[in-house]
């Protein structure tokens, strides 16, 4: 059953910084604080010490844990997400489909201009009516080679920093959500992925959604969502303490909310044998959720831990053996995690 105190012990201390549809609030021991009025707040990620928030009209940097903020270049973007190539660079990837480099830390940024040339030559969209701009949503960056991943649109590929691409769409599946490399093998990748197609038909396509699995560094992709249930798959985390759990939440679709008939009915899963086998993370109050999962991240103090952000502006800390207990509410929308220190 849910819980409103810790999972061990006692009541941990730790401070979440948390995206919402309408900015950044801090969340610390159940109270929870607005730190940046901004639109909708996509992506949290702490790199070098520094916290960036990707919003809906630029990027913002943090040096104090999330207390306060300032802009960090990219205005006018969606910043859906933002990575490292371990180089000290730093990549975004944005809405419409696009791709920035910053070499100074977020100071200033320079577009990578070929991904976004081949979004426009392929005409890639999201299926909706009317149609909307694809978006760079999932980034793997490792030295020169980048993975974009573009819902809708495929995987873009590019060995050499991005001055030339392919596309690859695992499973015959362009909508890809979240992608994220095995800690220890860095040519195993995973990607989450939705319904979305590429000629323009809006209706959701089923058999092939869900999670899959790479072991040749994006060239060649297995499925490894068999028999699992809801099959719209968007947020995914992957911890780096052995044995590296692999955890992803689904839905029936894109839409699903708190505020349908019988809620988003939304579920948590967990892998750790790298996609061969999943189980629920859901208690008895959450299988499946009426709120729907957004913001999905490793807790970094319970070993097999993540933290989820829902649709009504809660945020639950889960354990490896699904016992849910809740650190904050009364937000909007919770769309990204990241702790605060």
């Amino acid at each position: 059953m849910p819980t409103d105190r810790a999972l061990t012990g006692e009541q941990s201390s730790m401070e979440l910084c948390a995206g919402t549809s309408q900015g950044v609030f801090v969340v610390s021991e159940g109270a929870t604080k607005q730190v940046l009025r901004s639109g909708a707040v996509r992506e949290l990620v702490r790199i070098s010490g520094r916290t960036f928030a990707g919003t809906d009209d630029g990027l913002h940097v943090s040096d104090d844990g999330g207390l306060t903020w300032m802009p960090s270049g990219l205005e006018g973007k969606e910043v859906w997400q933002v990575r490292t190539n371990g180089d000290g660079l730093l990549y975004a990837g944005t809405a419409p489909t696009g791709l920035f480099r910053s070499e100074d830390h977020g100071a200033t940024w320079t577009e990578i201009a070929g991904l976004a040339r081949l979004a426009d030559a392929r005409g890639w969209c999201i299926p909706l009516k009317p149609p909307v701009a694809s978006r760079a949503r999932a980034l793997v960056v490792d030295g020169a080679r980048i993975l974009a991943g573009v819902e809708v649109g495929g995987l873009a590929r590019s060995p050499d920093a991005g001055e030339t691409w392919s596309v690859v769409m695992p499973g015959d599946n362009p909508d890809l959500h979240m992608l994220f490399a095995h800690p220890e093998e860095p040519d195993t990748l995973f990607a989450s992925t939705g319904y979305g197609r590429l000629d323009g038909v809006a209706e959701r396509v089923e058999g092939n959604a869900g999670v899959f699995r790479s072991d040749d560094g994006g060239r060649s992709w297995t499925y490894a969502w068999k028999g699992i249930t809801p099959r719209y798959s968007r947020p995914m985390c992957i911890d780096h303490r052995a044995p590296y759990g692999l955890t992803v939440a689904s839905a029936p679709s894109a839409f699903s909310n708190y505020r349908e008939e019988n809620g988003a009915q939304a579920m948590l899963f967990r892998s750790e044998d790298g996609g061969g086998s999943w189980r629920s993370l859901c208690d008895e109050a959450h299988s499946p959720s009426a709120a729907n999962f957004h913001g999905l991240t490793v807790d970094p103090e319970v070993p097999g831990g993540v933290l989820v952000g829902t649709d009504t502006g809660e945020v639950w800390r889960v354990s490896d053996h699904a016992a849910w207990e809740r650190r904050g509410a009364g937000m909007p929308s919770v769309l990204a995690l990241v702790t605060a220190a």
